[in-house]
């Protein structure tokens, strides 16, 4: 094979390639939840809470810098894009059967939350703490206790953490948002969100 034909089969490998790469990445996107996975266990730790709900700061938001910004071809200033999902993280956080009281785990992985909440980088924001429930049972009592459930964890953030109370508002969702639709009792659509909220 001479050179220039090596040239083009490689080329045509690393596009095929590329294609099934990006295929693949657009199929991992559009699976439900594949923007924001339920985060548990080991997956909780202050780095990946920290980049899940980081956002821009309010002074990038509105356009006032302290210094240069980058300017595109036309002569605009050019903002990057934001990160799929930044500023929601969901937590597999549970309860004791039908109840708002955390379990050891839980507990857990509330205190490493509360560590990445108090990072520089988040210690300027609030955050919606938003309770979850999967559709089994009455939707008022799944309301209810997703509230309760909400109430629980920014309480526990509060007493056990010390995070000021004003940065946590908790909102129960009951059975409205499921991650996984075609599975009611799937774990993760009993969870708990965390939403970045600017003041």
């Amino acid at each position: 094979m001479n050179p220039i034909s090596k040239t083009l089969a490689c080329a045509a490998f690393a596009c095929a390639s590329l294609s099934l790469s990006v295929g693949a990445l657009a199929q991992a996107a559009s699976a439900p939840g594949a923007g924001n996975p339920v985060l548990k266990g080991a997956q909780v730790t202050e780095s990946a809470l920290i980049d899940a709900l980081a956002i821009e700061g309010p002074e990038a938001a509105s356009g006032a810098t302290r210094g240069f910004r980058a300017a595109n071809r036309s002569g605009s200033a050019s903002t990057p894009a934001p990160k799929p999902g930044a500023g929601k993280a969901s937590l597999l956080i549970t309860f004791d059967t039908n109840s708002a009281n955390l379990t050891n785990d839980s507990q857990s992985s509330l205190d490493v939350l509360a560590r990445a909440l108090d990072s520089d980088r988040l210690a300027g924001f609030s955050f919606r703490v938003e309770g979850h429930a999967d559709a089994r049972g009455d939707a008022d009592a799944n309301q209810k206790l997703s509230q309760l459930r909400a109430e629980s964890v920014a309480s526990y953030l509060v007493n056990h953490a010390g995070m000021l109370p004003e940065r946590l508002m908790p909102v129960g969702k009951g059975s409205s948002e499921p991650m996984n639709k075609a599975r009611v009792d799937a774990p993760e659509n009993r969870r708990v969100t965390i939403v970045t909220v600017r003041n």
